[in-house]
């Protein structure tokens, strides 16, 4: 089970070069109007194969590690469903880890950060630092899949 919030980042910090970042390369093989995404995704020479299935804070997801060799042949059928974002991660409150998210091509300019949790109380309990701008947890348009396909809302 994954349970995070989204929000949109209307300003990078200022402090963002002194964390680690990585590319990720992502592109949807599959979904379906009821929430279900298939995706793979590289990240440096990690690759994986994810299902997600749902459209709130609270998700499953199965994720299964795949050699580079099949991230490369399943590539190709991923053609118009993609995305390409630099992940950055900062430290937050409580020992909590924010995933900023920079994406790149057809969405540059846009910007989100991402905090998991160990369970929903905890993710409802959170206060998100200022420079975080709306919520985006539940917003159909923001979802990465929808991203990859339709481009930026």
């Amino acid at each position: 089970m994954e349970i995070e919030r989204k929000f949109l980042v209307p300003t990078l910090p200022d402090v963002l070069e002194r964390y680690p970042a990585s590319v990720i390369d992502q592109g949807y093989l599959a979904s379906t109007p009821g929430g279900v995404e298939v995706r793979i995704r590289r990240r440096g020479e990690a690759c994986f194969l994810t299902v997600k299935h749902g459209a709130k804070m609270s998700r499953t997801e199965v994720e299964v590690p795949i050699t580079p060799a099949q991230f490369a042949e399943l590539w190709p059928l991923t053609h118009g469903r993609r995305v390409r974002k630099t992940r950055s991660e900062l430290p937050g409150e409580g020992g909590l880890t924010i995933e900023l998210d920079v994406y790149a091509d057809a969405l540059e300019g846009l910007w989100t950060a991402e905090v998991e949790f160990a369970d929903e109380a905890a993710a409802r309990a959170f206060q998100p630092p200022e420079w975080f701008g709306r919520e985006i947890t539940t917003d159909p348009d923001y979802r990465n899949e929808k991203l990859a396909r339709e481009g930026k809302p």
